[in-house]
C-alpha cells in the first residue's frame, strides 16, 4: 500500500514507521500462523478489560436457540461500558436473557457476559453484508459526553 488516495491523514494513520496499521486485533501461534480474533475498534472497555465482540458473538450463537448475536459497547456509570447482546433467535425459539446467561456463564469470563439482551428480527448491513454494528451502537451513545465510533 503506497496511500490512500486523496486522504493524507488517513494515510498517516495507517502507516506507521514502514507497518500498516489494519485495525485488526490478533496473534501469532507457536507455528506460525496468525490468528485474527476481532477489530480494535470493535473492543468494549469493561472496568479496564478489552473484551472482544466476536469472541461473545461466537459463544452466543453455540446456544441452539440463536441464529445470529452482534454484541456492542453500552455506556455504564460504574463499569466504563457494559457488554449488550443483540440476538436474532431461530425460527420458533424464544430464548430468555436467563437462558443465554446461563449458557454463556461456564463459557466466559465474568466481565465478558452481556448486561442486557435485545431480540431483534435481523442484523442491519450494509450492501456488501458487512454487519452495521455502528447503527446497533448508535442509540446508547448519542446522548453521551463520550463518543464510540
Amino acid at each position: 500500500m503506497v496511500e490512500y488516495w486523496g486522504l493524507p491523514d488517513k494515510t498517516a494513520e495507517t502507516l506507521v514507521d514502514g507497518w500498516i496499521h489494519t485495525g485488526d486485533a490478533g496473534y501469532v501461534d507457536e507455528d506460525g500462523y496468525v490468528f485474527i480474533r476481532d477489530r480494535i475498534k470493535d473492543a468494549i472497555l469493561v472496568a479496564g478489560e478489552n473484551v472482544y465482540p466476536a469472541e461473545i458473538e461466537n459463544v452466543l450463537e453455540r446456544h441452539p436457540g440463536v441464529a445470529e448475536a452482534v454484541v456492542v459497547g453500552a455506556p455504564d456509570e460504574r463499569w466504563g461500558e457494559s457488554v449488550h447482546a443483540f440476538v436474532v433467535p431461530v425460527s420458533g425459539q424464544e430464548p430468555t436473557p436467563r437462558d443465554l446467561h446461563r449458557f454463556l456463564v461456564d463459557r466466559l469470563a465474568a466481565f465478558k457476559l452481556p448486561a442486557r439482551y435485545e431480540f431483534i428480527d435481523h442484523v442491519p448491513r450494509n450492501p456488501s453484508g458487512k454487519i452495521l454494528r455502528r447503527e446497533l451502537r448508535e442509540r446508547f451513545w448519542s446522548d453521551s459526553d463520550r463518543k464510540v465510533n
